[in-house]
Protein backbone atom coordinates (compact mmCIF):
# COMPACT_ATOMS: atom_id res chain seq x y z
CA UNK A 1 0.00 0.00 0.00
CA UNK A 2 3.15 2.30 0.66
CA UNK A 3 4.54 1.69 -2.11
CA UNK A 4 1.66 2.43 -4.70
CA UNK A 5 0.67 5.59 -3.06
CA UNK A 6 4.63 6.69 -3.02
CA UNK A 7 4.06 5.76 -7.21
CA UNK A 8 1.34 7.74 -7.02
CA UNK A 9 2.63 10.78 -6.01
CA UNK A 10 5.55 10.33 -7.83
CA UNK A 11 3.39 10.42 -11.12
CA UNK A 12 1.86 12.99 -9.57
CA UNK A 13 5.02 15.20 -9.47
CA UNK A 14 6.45 14.22 -12.81
CA UNK A 15 2.76 15.24 -14.26
CA UNK A 16 2.39 18.66 -12.57
CA UNK A 17 6.57 19.28 -13.89
CA UNK A 18 5.52 18.21 -17.37
CA UNK A 19 2.56 20.77 -17.20
CA UNK A 20 4.89 23.59 -16.02
CA UNK A 21 7.83 22.86 -18.66
CA UNK A 22 4.90 21.85 -21.49
CA UNK A 23 2.43 24.93 -20.51
CA UNK A 24 4.95 27.49 -22.35
CA UNK A 25 4.75 26.20 -25.52
CA UNK A 26 1.40 25.24 -25.33
CA UNK A 27 0.61 28.90 -25.38
CA UNK A 28 2.76 29.68 -27.96
CA UNK A 29 1.29 27.86 -30.26
CA UNK A 30 -2.63 29.00 -29.20
CA UNK A 31 -1.14 32.56 -29.78
CA UNK A 32 0.03 31.88 -33.78
CA UNK A 33 -3.86 30.68 -34.41
CA UNK A 34 -5.36 33.31 -32.28
CA UNK A 35 -6.36 36.51 -34.18
CA UNK A 36 -4.07 39.77 -33.48
CA UNK A 37 -7.00 41.60 -31.11
CA UNK A 38 -7.49 38.32 -28.69
CA UNK A 39 -3.56 37.82 -27.99
CA UNK A 40 -3.73 39.08 -24.86
CA UNK A 41 -6.91 39.41 -23.90
CA UNK A 42 -8.18 38.65 -20.09
CA UNK A 43 -9.04 36.37 -19.67
CA UNK A 44 -6.61 34.67 -21.99
CA UNK A 45 -8.08 32.26 -24.57
CA UNK A 46 -6.86 28.69 -24.23
CA UNK A 47 -8.79 27.27 -26.87
CA UNK A 48 -8.70 28.94 -30.28
CA UNK A 49 -12.44 28.25 -31.93
CA UNK A 50 -11.12 29.96 -35.17
CA UNK A 51 -7.43 28.54 -35.86
CA UNK A 52 -5.24 30.38 -38.22
CA UNK A 53 -3.44 27.89 -40.10
CA UNK A 54 -2.87 30.94 -42.26
CA UNK A 55 -0.31 32.26 -40.24
CA UNK A 56 2.22 29.42 -40.46
CA UNK A 57 2.23 29.94 -44.36
CA UNK A 58 2.73 33.68 -43.91
CA UNK A 59 5.55 33.51 -41.96
CA UNK A 60 7.64 30.28 -44.14
CA UNK A 61 7.28 32.68 -47.42
CA UNK A 62 5.96 36.26 -46.24
CA UNK A 63 8.91 36.16 -43.23
CA UNK A 64 11.41 33.67 -45.43
CA UNK A 65 11.36 31.93 -42.67
CA UNK A 66 12.37 28.68 -45.08
CA UNK A 67 15.57 30.34 -46.49
CA UNK A 68 16.32 31.36 -42.72
CA UNK A 69 15.82 27.83 -42.02
CA UNK A 70 17.49 25.94 -44.81
CA UNK A 71 20.53 28.04 -44.04
CA UNK A 72 19.86 27.14 -40.53
CA UNK A 73 20.39 23.30 -41.79
CA UNK A 74 23.65 23.93 -43.81
CA UNK A 75 25.24 25.75 -40.85
CA UNK A 76 23.71 23.23 -38.06
CA UNK A 77 24.76 19.90 -39.89
CA UNK A 78 28.38 21.01 -40.92
CA UNK A 79 29.25 22.28 -37.48
CA UNK A 80 27.74 18.84 -35.99
CA UNK A 81 30.40 16.93 -38.68
CA UNK A 82 32.97 18.61 -37.99
CA UNK A 83 32.76 18.86 -34.61
CA UNK A 84 32.52 14.53 -34.42
CA UNK A 85 34.77 14.37 -36.86
CA UNK A 86 37.76 16.85 -34.83
CA UNK A 87 37.00 15.80 -31.91
CA UNK A 88 37.33 11.83 -32.35
CA UNK A 89 40.14 12.05 -34.34
CA UNK A 90 42.06 14.16 -31.60
CA UNK A 91 40.65 11.68 -28.78
CA UNK A 92 41.80 8.47 -30.42
CA UNK A 93 45.52 10.41 -30.50
CA UNK A 94 45.14 11.42 -26.71
CA UNK A 95 43.34 8.07 -26.26
CA UNK A 96 45.65 5.79 -28.15
CA UNK A 97 48.89 7.29 -29.53
CA UNK A 98 52.19 8.42 -27.43
CA UNK A 99 53.17 11.41 -29.08
CA UNK A 100 55.76 14.61 -27.49
CA UNK A 101 53.61 16.80 -25.29
CA UNK A 102 51.00 14.61 -25.44
CA UNK A 103 49.94 15.86 -21.82
CA UNK A 104 50.29 19.54 -22.41
CA UNK A 105 48.41 19.51 -25.44
CA UNK A 106 45.11 18.08 -23.67
CA UNK A 107 45.65 20.32 -20.73
CA UNK A 108 45.73 23.73 -23.41
CA UNK A 109 42.21 21.52 -24.83
CA UNK A 110 40.93 21.18 -21.14
CA UNK A 111 41.91 25.11 -20.92
CA UNK A 112 39.70 26.04 -23.57
CA UNK A 113 36.61 24.59 -21.68
CA UNK A 114 37.29 27.18 -19.05
CA UNK A 115 37.53 30.42 -21.48
CA UNK A 116 33.51 31.98 -21.95
CA UNK A 117 32.70 32.11 -25.49
CA UNK A 118 32.55 35.81 -25.39
CA UNK A 119 36.37 36.10 -24.93
CA UNK A 120 36.62 34.38 -28.43
CA UNK A 121 33.93 36.84 -30.36
CA UNK A 122 36.86 39.70 -30.90
CA UNK A 123 39.56 37.05 -32.02
CA UNK A 124 37.40 35.01 -34.54
CA UNK A 125 35.52 38.43 -35.86
CA UNK A 126 39.32 39.96 -36.60
CA UNK A 127 40.41 36.49 -38.10
CA UNK A 128 37.33 36.55 -40.38
CA UNK A 129 37.77 39.94 -41.56
CA UNK A 130 41.55 39.02 -42.57
CA UNK A 131 39.98 35.69 -44.44
CA UNK A 132 37.44 37.72 -46.23
CA UNK A 133 35.11 35.48 -44.93
CA UNK A 134 32.44 38.23 -44.09
CA UNK A 135 28.54 37.01 -44.78
CA UNK A 136 29.87 33.54 -45.88
CA UNK A 137 28.76 29.62 -45.05
CA UNK A 138 32.64 29.57 -43.68
CA UNK A 139 32.74 32.87 -41.49
CA UNK A 140 29.33 30.57 -39.77
CA UNK A 141 31.00 26.96 -39.43
CA UNK A 142 34.44 27.25 -39.33
CA UNK A 143 35.26 28.40 -35.85
CA UNK A 144 33.02 26.13 -34.17
CA UNK A 145 34.15 22.70 -35.83
CA UNK A 146 36.92 21.90 -33.10
CA UNK A 147 35.41 21.69 -29.73
CA UNK A 148 37.34 21.19 -26.35
CA UNK A 149 34.43 19.40 -24.25
CA UNK A 150 34.24 16.93 -27.21
CA UNK A 151 37.75 15.88 -27.17
CA UNK A 152 37.46 15.51 -23.31
CA UNK A 153 34.46 13.35 -23.45
CA UNK A 154 35.35 11.02 -26.20
CA UNK A 155 38.84 10.51 -24.96
CA UNK A 156 37.29 9.57 -21.47
CA UNK A 157 35.28 7.06 -23.69
CA UNK A 158 38.06 5.75 -25.34
CA UNK A 159 40.58 5.04 -22.55
CA UNK A 160 37.53 2.95 -21.14
CA UNK A 161 37.97 0.54 -23.47
CA UNK A 162 39.86 -2.76 -22.63
CA UNK A 163 43.63 -2.35 -23.87
CA UNK A 164 43.27 -6.39 -24.78
CA UNK A 165 40.97 -5.09 -27.58
CA UNK A 166 43.85 -2.93 -29.06
CA UNK A 167 46.26 -5.99 -28.53
CA UNK A 168 44.03 -8.26 -30.85
CA UNK A 169 43.13 -5.52 -33.38
CA UNK A 170 47.15 -5.16 -33.79
CA UNK A 171 47.36 -8.70 -34.43
CA UNK A 172 44.60 -9.42 -36.98
CA UNK A 173 46.96 -6.51 -38.96
CA UNK A 174 44.33 -3.66 -38.26
CA UNK A 175 45.85 -0.14 -38.66
CA UNK A 176 44.45 2.73 -36.66
CA UNK A 177 41.94 3.65 -39.29
CA UNK A 178 40.54 0.15 -39.13
CA UNK A 179 40.38 0.08 -35.45
CA UNK A 180 39.02 2.85 -34.73
CA UNK A 181 36.15 2.73 -37.35
CA UNK A 182 35.74 -0.70 -36.56
CA UNK A 183 35.93 -1.36 -33.17
CA UNK A 184 36.50 1.88 -31.16
CA UNK A 185 33.46 4.04 -33.09
CA UNK A 186 30.72 1.15 -32.45
CA UNK A 187 31.69 0.57 -29.22
CA UNK A 188 30.95 4.02 -28.14
CA UNK A 189 28.25 4.98 -30.48
CA UNK A 190 25.85 6.24 -27.84
CA UNK A 191 28.50 8.65 -26.36
CA UNK A 192 29.04 9.67 -30.49
CA UNK A 193 25.01 10.12 -30.87
CA UNK A 194 24.92 12.21 -27.25
CA UNK A 195 27.93 14.62 -28.41
CA UNK A 196 26.32 15.07 -31.97
CA UNK A 197 22.82 16.15 -30.76
CA UNK A 198 24.09 18.45 -28.08
CA UNK A 199 26.18 20.35 -31.13
CA UNK A 200 23.70 20.28 -32.98
CA UNK A 201 21.24 21.77 -30.81
CA UNK A 202 24.26 24.44 -29.88
CA UNK A 203 24.47 25.31 -33.49
CA UNK A 204 21.08 25.69 -34.20
CA UNK A 205 20.68 28.13 -31.64
CA UNK A 206 23.28 30.72 -32.32
CA UNK A 207 22.37 34.25 -32.58
CA UNK A 208 24.92 36.21 -31.32
CA UNK A 209 27.76 35.20 -33.54
CA UNK A 210 25.66 34.87 -36.80
CA UNK A 211 24.02 38.50 -36.34
CA UNK A 212 27.86 39.54 -36.25
CA UNK A 213 29.08 37.65 -39.25
CA UNK A 214 26.38 38.05 -41.80
CA UNK A 215 24.34 40.86 -43.66
CA UNK A 216 22.39 39.63 -45.84
CA UNK A 217 19.00 37.10 -45.46
CA UNK A 218 21.12 34.59 -47.48
CA UNK A 219 23.24 33.96 -44.76
CA UNK A 220 21.06 34.80 -41.77
CA UNK A 221 20.17 32.22 -39.68
CA UNK A 222 16.51 31.40 -38.33
CA UNK A 223 17.88 32.82 -34.79
CA UNK A 224 18.09 36.03 -36.76
CA UNK A 225 15.92 35.35 -38.63
CA UNK A 226 13.03 35.24 -35.91
CA UNK A 227 14.42 38.61 -34.71
CA UNK A 228 13.71 39.99 -38.28
CA UNK A 229 10.30 38.45 -39.22
CA UNK A 230 9.63 40.49 -35.00
CA UNK A 231 10.28 44.00 -37.36
CA UNK A 232 8.65 43.17 -39.94
CA UNK A 233 5.25 41.94 -38.44
CA UNK A 234 5.25 44.53 -35.49
CA UNK A 235 1.55 44.56 -35.75
CA UNK A 236 0.91 40.90 -36.86
CA UNK A 237 2.47 39.42 -33.42
CA UNK A 238 0.65 36.02 -34.38
CA UNK A 239 3.41 35.72 -37.61
CA UNK A 240 6.02 35.71 -34.57
CA UNK A 241 4.54 33.27 -32.58
CA UNK A 242 3.94 30.90 -35.83
CA UNK A 243 7.61 31.26 -36.61
CA UNK A 244 8.83 30.62 -33.17
CA UNK A 245 6.88 27.16 -33.78
CA UNK A 246 8.41 26.79 -37.38
CA UNK A 247 11.95 27.57 -35.20
CA UNK A 248 11.45 24.87 -32.55
CA UNK A 249 10.26 22.46 -34.54
CA UNK A 250 13.46 20.82 -35.86
CA UNK A 251 14.69 20.84 -32.30
CA UNK A 252 12.06 18.54 -31.68
CA UNK A 253 11.83 16.48 -34.05
CA UNK A 254 15.60 15.63 -33.29
CA UNK A 255 14.91 15.34 -29.42
CA UNK A 256 12.07 13.41 -30.15
CA UNK A 257 13.72 10.83 -33.13
CA UNK A 258 17.11 10.56 -30.99
CA UNK A 259 15.96 10.57 -27.42
CA UNK A 260 17.10 7.24 -26.75
CA UNK A 261 20.56 7.72 -27.73
CA UNK A 262 20.72 10.90 -25.76
CA UNK A 263 19.91 8.87 -23.00
CA UNK A 264 21.86 6.35 -23.68
CA UNK A 265 24.83 8.54 -24.26
CA UNK A 266 24.80 10.45 -20.61
CA UNK A 267 24.02 7.13 -18.79
CA UNK A 268 27.33 5.19 -20.50
CA UNK A 269 29.33 4.39 -18.05
CA UNK A 270 27.33 5.31 -15.28
CA UNK A 271 26.82 2.01 -14.13
CA UNK A 272 29.52 -0.87 -14.76
CA UNK A 273 28.70 -4.86 -14.15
Amino acid sequence: MRTSVRTSLRYLLLAAIAVVVLFPIYITVVNALLPVQLIGHRPPVLFPSHPLWSDFSQAWSGGSLSQYLRTSAIVSISITVGSVATSVLAAYAFAFLEFPLKRVLFGLCLATLMVPAEVTIIPNYRTIQVFGWFDTYPALIVPFVASGLGIFLFRQSFRQLPRELRDAAVLDGYGHWRFLLRVVLPLNRPMLSAFAIFAWLGAWNQYLWPLLVTNTDARRTVQVGLRQLEGLSVSAPNVVFAGTILAALPIFAVLFLFQRQLVRGLTAGAVKG
